[in-house]
């Protein structure tokens, strides 16, 4: 394990492995919140230290109320990342945004029910701000490095977040649609919580494999429609989050590494040793 890890990548649905990484090796790190998703791969692109987490696990063995966030962010926070690029499958819910076509989510609509999406609580209490919840700085380079390779993007787009597993009723998809989101999925909204409270930089790229079961002209969502559409972005994903990641000198500043200044309301004196110990890569420098 080593002290410069400051960048990771969380795959989801068709990116298990970051290509082009060397020096790879695995580590596992113990959490208070349990086993992490899979073994974490640590390798270097380029000068770059890269983690790599599939948020699945290899196979696809987690469903999205299954994934353990907390356990996940803990460990990346615990080895030092400060920046999290992550890649997911999503279902389109406007024509305009096409099929393979990444989408740098800026905003979130949380409609999840059964997972926890915090690390707060057991007698120490935080609200961190959500009003912009993924990175700024971290779209705008992705946004830039889309610009330089010639991919097309949609820079911004809401992303309401389902608790899944199943898709949603055709009933569902029109109301998604009249509220004006974007694109739908099952699991970047809890990642992005938790990253803004564990003050970590957090940028989600969405690919979009179907028009959910909306659209007159275009079959209901299968595993099979999803599958056949994800390759094309991936690519894109890949080639974006490469070029991102040589480029973080060039990254503006963001809040994201302050998200816990004046955010934390327990009286120090009265938050519990074990919260402390639990917490400690999150809010040790905060609690002195």
């Amino acid at each position: 394990m080593s002290n410069d890890t400051r960048v990771a990548v969380i795959g989801g649905s068709g990116l298990y492995l970051f290509d082009g990484m060397a020096d790879v090796r695995e580590v596992v790190v113990d959490t208070p919140f349990g086993a992490t998703s899979d073994a974490i791969a640590i390798g270097r692109l380029g000068d770059v230290e890269v983690a790599f987490l599939p948020r699945h696990g290899r196979g696809h063995r987690w469903l999205p109320s299954e994934v353990p966030y907390r356990a996940n962010i803990w460990a990346l926070k615990s080895l030092g990342v400060t920046r999290i690029f992550s890649a997911s499958a999503v279902g389109s819910m406007k024509e305009e945004v096409t099929l393979a076509k990444p989408v740098l989510v800026d905003q979130f609509i949380d409609r999840t029910f059964a997972r926890p999406s915090t690390f707060f609580g057991q007698g120490i209490v935080a609200h961190v701000s959500m009003a912009e919840p993924t990175c700024p700085a971290l779209r705008a380079l992705l946004a830039s490095q889309a610009r330089v390779q010639g991919i097309d993007v949609i820079e911004g787009g809401t992303y309401v977040c389902i608790e899944g597993p199943q898709f949603s009723s055709r009933a569902e998809s029109f109301m998604y649609r009249d509220v004006g989101v974007d694109v739908i999925g099952m699991t970047n909204v809890t990642e992005a919580k938790l990253a803004r409270e564990a003050e970590i930089c957090y940028a989600t790229i969405a690919l979009p494999t179907d028009y959910d079961c909306w659209h007159e002209s275009h079959d209901a969502v299968s595993v099979e429609a999803v599958i056949a559409t994800l390759s094309r972005g991936i690519g894109r994903a890949r080639a974006l989050i490469s070029g991102a990641i040589a480029h973080l000198d060039s990254a503006g500043p963001c809040a994201c590494p302050n998200a816990l200044r004046n955010a934390i309301m327990t009286d120090p004196a009265r938050i519990p040793d074990e919260a402390r110990q639990r917490l400690a890569p999150i809010v040790g420098r905060h609690l002195g």
